[in-house]
This record gives structure tokens, sequence and C-alpha cells, in this order.
């Protein structure tokens, strides 16, 4: 059987000017075959495709019940149909059969299946979006001279360059949110047309209607920076995905740097928060081109910093504690 490689040898040994017998030699075919192929295609795309079946279907008879279970259960997985039939006497289904019916489930999910969400690619513009989140960090095991530390990071993105910062902190509050925020655009030196963050209780609050809509307070902050507030739509996490992303792949690479460093304590926060910073940079290293794209599109500071705290008055109980937002 004449191959691809063969008849490409062959070609290559004929533009050289030698004999059609030397070339077909040269490659290991007849002269015959040889003067067949010499302006002809290539044997793989002399094929037409098979429109037949080789061996018998081995699930024509029981084709109608996985159809059934199929729409019952758009959920069911080809396996546990597979597992599910191959008990039975009049199926004698064996292992190398499974690839079939994963395939033929494949293309009946295709034509016959429920409709899929369609989405439309993000097109991002240089100096228009923030992104920012919360997120645990519990996971990664630190430890602050040898005690626990479970808290959050909020990680700030502009989803056009990749650009990212973040702080350490420990719950997800207005405070935190807005502290985050500022000590971003501050480190950034501009500010972005929109910042947009999840459904946060921090940012926004329930309406009557079962909506959403922002904070007052949180509308004053980003007043005074003259930015937009924007949120994703509830319960479509993909809206938000520049951050989603880039807190998944920062806590990666903090994954990595810890078992590089060989240890998971730190003699305290700030040395804790040095170490973080340094990874945050290496990250950003490779993005300073775009984020000199984006810059000139961005709005100057404000002319002053919000304060990111609140001063309260509360009483002290009998017990001796206080009861601020909800903690005691």
């Amino acid at each position: 059987m004449v191959t691809d490689r063969q008849v490409r040898r062959l070609m290559m040994e004929l533009g050289t000017g030698i004999p059609l017998s030397t070339a077909a030699m040269r490659a290991g075919m007849s002269e015959n075959t040889a003067r067949r192929y010499r302006t002809g295609p290539l044997p793989s795309q002399r094929k037409a495709p098979r429109q037949y079946r080789t061996r018998p279907d081995p699930f024509a008879a029981l084709w109608s019940e996985i159809e059934a279970l199929l729409v019952q259960a758009p959920g069911l997985e080809a396996t546990t149909i597979f597992e599910t039939l191959r008990g039975r006497p009049e199926a004698p289904l064996t292992d190398g059969q499974l690839r079939t019916l994963q395939r033929r489930v494949r293309r009946w999910r295709a034509t016959h299946g429920p409709e899929r969400e369609v989405l439309f690619p993000q097109i991002h513009r240089p100096g228009e979006y923030a992104q920012s989140d919360f997120t645990a960090m519990g996971a990664l095991g630190i430890t602050l001279n040898g005690q626990p530390f479970d808290h959050l990071f909020y990680p700030f993105v502009l989803p056009y360059s990749n650009w990212e910062t973040g702080a350490i902190c420990v719950s997800e509050s207005f405070e935190a949110l807005i502290a985050g925020f500022q000590a971003a655009v501050w480190e950034l030196g501009r500010v972005p047309a929109l910042h947009r963050t999840d459904n946060l209780s921090a940012a926004t609050h329930d309406l009557r209607d079962g909506g959403r809509t922002f904070n007052e307070r949180y509308r004053q902050v980003l007043e005074h920076a003259g930015v937009r507030p924007d949120a994703n739509t509830p319960g479509r996490g993909h809206e938000n995905g520049d951050v989603e992303q880039a807190h998944h792949r920062f806590k990666r690479a903090v994954e990595q740097a810890l078992l590089l460093r060989g240890h998971r304590d730190f003699e305290s926060q700030a040395r804790y928060a040095q170490f973080l910073r340094a990874i945050l940079a290496g990250r950003n290293r490779g993005r300073q081109a775009k984020l000199q794209d984006e810059l000139p599109h961005m709005r100057p500071l404000p002319a002053l910093r919000l304060e990111d705290f609140r001063v309260l008055r509360v009483m002290v109980n009998r017990f001796s504690m206080i009861r601020v937002g909800h903690n005691v």
C-alpha cells in the first residue's frame, strides 16, 4: 500500500529532474504506481469517507430506551447508562462498546438534546473596566508565629491588561471593599471608568421586587473617585470572569511560592503581605506594555482619599462586651 510519505518523496525526486523509474525506485514503489501518483492527489485524499457500518450496531435494540432515559434525565452520563444496561442477559455488552455509546449519546445531544446557553466573548477596551472580588485563602494553610491565619484576599484586576493588585482582609465588609478599592487605584495612579463587583452585600442590597441595587455609601465613594458602579447578573459569575480567574491563578502562584519557600509560617502579617506583594509584582512584570496603553484612557485620582473606617459609639453591656456590625 502506497503512503502519503512515499508520494511526497516521489514528487521531491521528480523535482530534481531524474527519470520516473529512478524516482519510483527511491520512493519505494513500482514505475506503474509512480506514473499513477505523479500528477494525482495523495493516497489519503483518494479515499472516500465510509458511509456504512462495518459491524452490527450493539445498541440498535436498546436505543429507544436509552433515548427515553436521556429525555427524562438530561444529566445522565453515557457511562452510567452503559453500566445499567450491561447487567442484562439480553444485552451482552463488552467494555470496548462504551466508546460507541459515548459517541452516539454525544451526537444525540448535539441534534436532539436541550439547547445550550450561547455565550458571547467579552471585548475589553483599555481603561474602561476594573473588576474586584473577595476570595478565601484558608486552604493555603498560612500561619503567623505558628497560629492559623484564616483570612480573605481582595483582588483588583484590569481586564484589558490583566494588571492586578490586592490586599489582605478578614471579612467581606464595606470597609474592606473600600479600603481595597482605594489602595488599588492609588497604587495604579489612575481610575477606570467602571468598577465591577459581584453582588456583594457590602456594595448592594435587596429591593422589594427581588432585585438588587447599589448601597448609597458605595455609590458616594465611587462618585468621589469619578467611577461608575457595575455588577454582574446574579448567578452568572462568568460575567465577572477576569477577576474570578485572577484570584484562582493568584492562589495557585502563592501555593507554588510556598512550596519553594519550604514552609507556610510567617513572623507577622506584614511579612506575609510583603510575600504576596512580591508575587503580584512578578505576575505584573509582563503586563506593563498593555498597562501603559490603558493609563492614558483613565481619569486622574481625586484630590483626597476617603476614610475607609467608621467611628461608632457603642454601649458596653454588663458582661463587658460590645456589639459592632452584628458581631460581639
